[in-house]
């Protein structure tokens, strides 16, 4: 199976910022947002664009970023990843209140 970049933690920040739509996302926006160095964001956004995830647009010497339907239906899954992660585990609380 082919090694995925996607639901690395960094790469994962990348693409949730994507989906906050009130924003314009630039590569330099995404990096200052996700803490990572513009070259990693960069070789990121252009392996994402060749599976569909992303498409860019020049807009004067800024390439502008936003997430495709692809991108926005990976975007909710790792969404909904992170919520079930966040969950408590209902079963660990119950042995816990039993060997108390």
């Amino acid at each position: 199976m082919e090694e995925s970049s996607i639901l690395r933690s960094k790469q994962a920040g990348i693409l949730l910022c994507l989906n906050d739509q009130s924003k314009d996302w630039s590569i330099s926006e995404l990096a200052k947002s996700t803490g990572t160095t513009y070259v990693h964001v960069c070789n990121f956004i252009r392996d994402c664009e060749s599976r569909g995830i992303v498409e860019s647009q020049k807009h004067g010497k800024d390439k502008m970023i936003k997430l495709t339907e692809k991108g926005r239906l990976l975007t909710s899954h790792i969404s909904g990843i992170y919520a079930l992660l966040d969950q408590k585990n209902p079963e660990a609380q119950n042995q816990t209140r039993t060997t108390a």
